[in-house]
Parts: structure tokens; sequence; C-alpha cells
């Protein structure tokens, strides 16, 4: 199966920036769509990013719109999260993750955006936003 291994979090102020990375191997040849997604204790999943390959269309949740950006280095099998302009409200345990389940850029955001998407998931990193 896909192993996903997240890095990067951390502990910073409101208004500042983090770079996560997500390195992926094994079978990646069988993925079709990747996201980043993130949890609070006692909340249900939230997806908040989302990569097609073909083309690299990306899809975010109004939440984080205009301030996180994903990319994907194919070469290197990672994915990126640049999340700028922090709040604290962002707090909370990101995973990344995959898809082998056949899409279209057309299905949109809400549908790129959802856990149930997605089979292999990584082990999560913390980021930590203070005031």
């Amino acid at each position: 199966q896909v192993r996903l291994v997240e890095s990067g979090g951390g502990s910073v102020q409101a208004g500042g920036s983090l770079r996560l990375s997500c390195v992926a191997s094994r079978y990646t040849y069988t993925v079709h769509h990747w996201g980043w997604f993130r949890q609070v204790p006692g909340k249900e999943r939230e997806g908040i990013a989302a990569i097609y390959p073909p083309g690299a269309t990306t899809y975010y949740s109004d939440s984080v719109e205009g301030r996180f950006t994903m990319s994907q280095d194919v070469a290197k099998n990672t994915l990126y999260l640049q999340m700028n302009d922090l709040k604290p409200e962002d707090t909370a345990v990101y995973y990344c993750a995959a898809s082998d389940q056949a899409a279209h850029l057309a299905y949109g955001a809400s549908w790129f955006l959802a856990p149930v998407r997605y089979r292999y998931w990584g082990q999560g990193t913390q980021v930590t936003v203070s005031s």
C-alpha cells in the first residue's frame, strides 16, 4: 500500500507561516489524487486542500483559501502545504492522504475534499498557532 510520511509541523505565532511536507512511497502509481486534511480532538476530519495531478488542479476549503497553497514535486514523490497568515483556529493535527479512486476535475472541491475518497493516510503532524 502507499506509505505517507508528514513533516514540518510545529508551533508558530498568529500571522506566521509553516510548510508541511509529505513524502509518498510504494505503489504511488496507483494514486489518482492527493489531499491535506486536519483534525481537532472531538471534531470530524476536515479536508482543506487537494490536488488532481493531470494539470495539477488544486482545490481548497473556504477556511484556508487564499492562505494555504498545496503543491507537488512529482520527481521527489513529495507533497507540500505552504501555510501563510496562520490563525489560532488553524491549530490541529495535519494529515496528508492519497486516493486510488478515479476522479475528474469537474467533480469539484467538495468531492475532492471529502475524507471518504482517501484510502491511504499519513501519521499526522501537529500544528499549533498561538495568539
